[in-house]
């Protein structure tokens, strides 16, 4: 049931992280503050496809 999802940051638009996630337990997509290595600071990534 769990699937790997692709984090993305919001304002560089990289995707830094690959993840997996349980699509039963968060069918919405995922959020959370990572680390982006290109600003050197904490950003909102995003789940993508």
């Amino acid at each position: 049931m769990r699937v790997k999802i692709t984090l993305q940051c919001t304002e560089t638009g990289d995707r830094n992280y690959i993840t997996t996630k349980n699509k039963r337990n968060n069918p919405d997509r995922l959020e959370l503050r990572k680390y982006s290595p290109r600003l050197k600071r904490y950003t909102l990534h995003r789940e993508t496809k």
